[in-house]
């Protein structure tokens, strides 16, 4: 998707494995920016549409979801992200906000590419199908050990843990080499922020990066 004249907004990406602590930081980013005058629009994935909340609950609360294969996971997450950038995100980035992104195509990069060993050449082409021109300004990844990112989702297991919280020790370890090896590739889009640290000491050095990244 080819963006139709050139956003003066800028797409703020979190990632991280589950329990790595993305939302509470997505809401002190925001309140940041929103102090310093400027438009926020926060987002997560799958989901942030209606059409993309439907598609949300078929990958991690179907009742056949632990069938679900590979291939059809990463096509949901695809679609549920083409609806988001066309009716929410691009919109926004063209009117000169800046979006918070709760997950974007580096999650299928990591999940379904590296953690569920799908081929990298497919999983890239789906994800700039579903993206167009669209990506990340920058890319935050808060980084936790694997035990600590389990423990994590034991601890807020108030209700059923979802499809994806149920995966194990392997996988959640696969997704954390994952986005460790693109944000060394990649150092000009990615910063890694240590997620063992305090809230309030992880809030301020992300605030620090985006204030020097972004303006």
């Amino acid at each position: 998707m080819p963006l139709k004249q050139k956003p003066t907004g800028k797409l703020i990406s979190f990632e991280g494995s589950e329990g790595s602590g993305k939302s509470t930081q997505i809401s002190r980013l925001a309140a940041h920016l929103q102090k310093a005058k400027r438009d926020v629009v926060s987002v997560r994935e799958p989901g942030g549409t209606e059409i993309g909340e439907q598609i949300r609950n078929i990958i991690v609360h179907n009742s056949k979801g632990d069938e679900m294969c590979a291939e059809t996971e990463l096509l949901l997450f695809a679609a549920a992200r083409a609806q988001l950038v066309r009716e929410v995100i691009a919109p926004a980035l063209i009117a000169g906000k800046i979006v918070l992104s709760d997950r974007f195509l580096d999650s299928s990069t990591v999940y379904q590419g590296i953690a569920r060993n799908l081929a990298a050449d497919p999983v890239a082409q789906i994800n700039l199908f579903a993206v167009g021109s669209v990506m990340p300004n920058l890319t935050i990844v808060i980084d936790v050990p694997t035990e600590v990112s389990l423990a994590r989702l034991k601890q807020r297991a108030s209700d059923l843990p979802d499809r994806m919280e149920r995966e194990n020790l392997d996988f959640y370890t696969k997704v954390r080499e994952g986005y460790l090896v693109l944000a060394k590739g990649m150092p000009e889009r990615f910063i890694v922020v240590d997620g063992t640290k305090s809230a309030d000491a992880i809030e301020k050095k992300i605030w620090a990066e985006v204030k020097e990244r972004i303006g």
